[in-house]
């Protein structure tokens, strides 16, 4: 039942469709953890069963080879105990002779039980190697598929990393968008709009100045000053030139 037992065991993970159970998997690195363990395991099991049914086909097989020499043997003394016999008979000597007889018929029946038990043996035999045969192939199946998967493991492994970094990457990048106002990109573009500002602010305060209050009253006295003179010239009271030399003489106090 043991062997049973492991074989169907081996037949089983052999069947089993791994990439399946993976897609199916809540998380693929814990099931094939578990599907490496499980074939680690069912591989130490096979090997200590194929190494028992080796060790049992190895002594029926001995077995055998001694029904079948003990068979020969016990041919070999039939045949000389009959010679004997047919000697003794010709020698006139008949009671010996069918002593002799008697002994090869003796020999006979044991060599025909020996032929009884290594026929008997080997069916036996051809079926534990068989089993052996297909517990060897079972077994280096298993070693293959157990291969494969630790380099599933690893290429998942690695894809996972590699996931990992993407989406660190994709983060960094996120943090660093232009239209994000919390970004550093978002800080430095207010910063530069508040000292525009502050420019902004100094140049008018710059044109509120006294400097520039008094340079617009002079604008406004020299305006006042055009209005009088075409005032002046409308009622004809004075000439142009009149009224450039009276702007232009010295000033006598």
């Amino acid at each position: 039942m043991a062997k049973q037992s492991i074989f169907g065991r081996i037949s089983t993970l052999l069947k089993a469709n791994v990439n399946a159970m993976l897609d199916s998997a809540e998380d693929p690195e814990k099931m094939l953890d578990q599907l490496v363990r499980d074939f680690s395991n069912n591989i130490a099991d096979a090997e200590s069963a194929i190494a028992e049914t080796i060790g049992n086909l190895r002594l029926l097989e001995r077995d055998h080879a001694e029904d079948v020499q003990a068979a020969n043997e016990w041919g070999n003394k039939a045949l000389a105990a009959s010679r004997k016999a047919d000697e003794l008979r010709k020698a006139g000597n008949t009671p010996d002779a069918d002593k002799f007889d008697n002994l090869a018929k003796i020999a006979l029946q044991r060599q025909i039980s020996e032929e009884s038990q290594a026929k008997a043996t080997a069916p036996q035999i051809a079926a534990q190697t068989q089993v052996v045969d297909q517990l060897k192939d079972g077994l280096n199946g298993m070693k293959t598929k157990l291969e494969q998967l630790k380099t599933k493991r690893a290429e998942l492994l690695a894809r996972a990393k590699t996931a990992e970094a993407q989406n660190k990457v994709v983060d960094a990048v996120k943090s660093i968008d232009v239209m994000d106002p919390t970004s550093e990109l978002g800080r430095f573009e207010d910063k530069i709009r508040r000292q525009e500002a502050l420019a902004a602010g100094k140049q008018e305060l710059a044109a509120s100045s006294l400097d520039a209050q008094f340079n617009s009253l002079e604008d406004l006295g020299e305006l006042t000053e055009v209005e009088a003179r075409l005032a002046a010239l409308k009622t004809g009271s004075t000439t142009p030139q009149a009224a450039i030399d009276a702007s232009t003489a010295p000033y006598t106090p």
